[in-house]
């Protein structure tokens, strides 16, 4: 099979220059011309060119506003400039608007080719590269989302099929599920995967912020406003951002994310122009959206808007033989990152972890060998999963520094999902606190230790009344 010939759109208004190229240079290069920049721009549509030789002095448009078009064009070849007149300014101009290269009058035309070939080739290592780096970070993602069950295969199949397409994803599962490594997936396997990915937690934000930090606001829009600030969809601009526990979203905030959805523009908090964003947006929620609905909690368009593609994540219950991967996987990361050699578990703490049912999914499993790692001591996992309650979800459970001591009479009169909450913030509070005191309360060090925000960590030192002994 002969290899196809690179194109070569030259834009010169000397149609001796065009002739003398096409002439000399090597037949693998096919040759189309174009006589002014006008004519030149609409080549590069229709034609599609590996590469353009550029002229800089033509009557009409000059070649340096033919190469600040080209800029504004979705996908532009590569440039090599040619000139008769070498002056500085314009080599320092067109090398500031992407030019590759920049050759003066009269040429030859030898030497034309092997600039043409080392552009060429520059930028087919340029995109290998950008392959390869792309191929890594997919990698990574699918090495922290392990598993190999039936279930997780259907998983993987659909993200593949749906990350390199435009339509918006609502992830679903319980809890600590991972929704946002699967969220992180479909961004690094797509074409947006070099820009930003942008993640916002409206849970996590109250309600009177959410809006100011999703679209921004502008100078003076409420106390404290002193100056503009872009919000999130303008930071994630040509990525992705990442919208998680979008059920709770507040109703008021539901018709303003539809119109981004549907007309890819907003209006800052204060503001009066509409701003317009390319943004792919990716959802996630452990809620039950439809019964929402129902309660009039959340609109039913914009479920339909967000719902183009669904990916439901299973939770660990029911894909046990994943247990065993994700049990040796956490032991190598926590033994790596604390510089520990723990082994690997006995067959009856294998076992028992597999029969175990998970409230907390993925992420209770992580916490329990991340202690296990740490305290260097198996025998602790029956205790541990004592004091959880499975099948069921965790929901968060307030655990204050003097309800640690509650009565076990006050604990079995909870309802069961308070049960859990209570039993996971427990173990969520002993965890911090033996990071804290292992790292000398060095809470930087500790939040990169438990793999959560530094401002998450001074929440939870607040919420479970953690002080130093120190």
């Amino acid at each position: 099979m002969s290899k196809e010939k690179v194109k070569v759109l030259i834009i010169d208004d000397d149609p001796k220059v065009s002739w003398i190229l096409s002439e000399g240079l090597s037949s693998a290069m096919e040759f189309v011309s174009a006589r002014d920049g006008i004519e030149g721009i609409q080549m590069v549509s229709t034609e599609k060119p590996d590469l353009i030789l550029l002229d800089i002095k033509m009557p009409g448009m000059s070649g340096l506003e033919v190469l600040e078009k080209l800029n504004k064009m979705p996908v532009r070849p590569e440039v090599i400039m040619l000139s008769g007149h070498g002056e500085t300014k314009n080599i320092v101009q067109s090398m500031h608007l992407g030019a590759a290269e920049f050759i003066n009058k009269p040429f030859d035309v030898k030497e034309v080719e092997i600039h043409i070939k080392a552009v060429l080739e520059k930028k087919k290592l340029k995109q290998e590269v950008k392959t390869l780096r792309t191929e890594l970070k997919s990698k990574s993602q699918y090495d922290q989302f392990i598993g190999d069950s039936p279930k997780m295969l259907q998983v993987k199949n659909l993200i593949e099929q749906v990350a390199d397409s435009e339509l918006t994803v609502l992830i679903r599962g319980e809890s600590g599920t991972g929704k946002e490594i699967v969220g992180r997936m479909l961004h690094t396997l797509s074409g947006r995967s070099e820009e930003q990915f942008t993640k916002v937690n409206c849970a996590a934000i109250p309600r009177d912020l959410l809006e100011a930090e999703l679209f921004g606001y502008e100078k003076g829009a409420f106390t404290g406003a002193h100056k503009t600030k872009p919000g999130r969809f303008e930071v994630a601009n040509k990525g992705s951002i990442f919208l998680d526990e979008i059920g709770d979203m507040p109703m008021e905030l539901q018709s303003k994310l539809l119109q981004v959805l549907e007309q890819q523009e907003f209006v800052r908090v204060g503001g009066i122009n509409n701003i317009h964003v390319d943004v792919r947006i990716i959802c996630a929620t452990n809620k039950n959206l439809e019964e929402a609905i129902v309660r009039h909690e959340f609109r039913d368009d914009l479920f339909y808007r967000l719902n183009e593609i669904t990916l439901v994540i299973p939770p660990l219950r029911e894909r046990r033989d994943d247990v065993p991967l994700l049990v040796n996987h956490f032991l190598d990361r926590y033994n790596r990152l604390y510089d520990k050699k723990y082994p690997e578990l006995s067959p009856e703490a294998m076992s028992r972890l597999v029969e175990f049912g998970w409230p907390g999914n993925v992420r209770q499993l992580e916490n329990l060998i991340k202690q296990v790692v740490v305290r260097g001591d198996e025998s602790i996992i029956g205790d541990l999963l004592s004091t959880s309650v499975a099948p069921a979800s965790p929901v968060a459970a307030p655990l204050s520094g003097g309800e640690e001591e509650m009565s076990e009479e006050l604990v079995n009169s909870y309802s069961l999902k308070k049960r859990v909450g209570y039993a996971v913030a427990r173990e969520e509070k002993k965890l911090i606190s033996e990071v804290l005191n292992k790292t000398n309360w060095n809470r930087r060090k500790a939040s990169d230790l438990l793999e959560i925000s530094y401002r998450s960590l001074l929440y939870k030192i607040k919420e479970y009344k953690l002080n130093s002994s120190k």
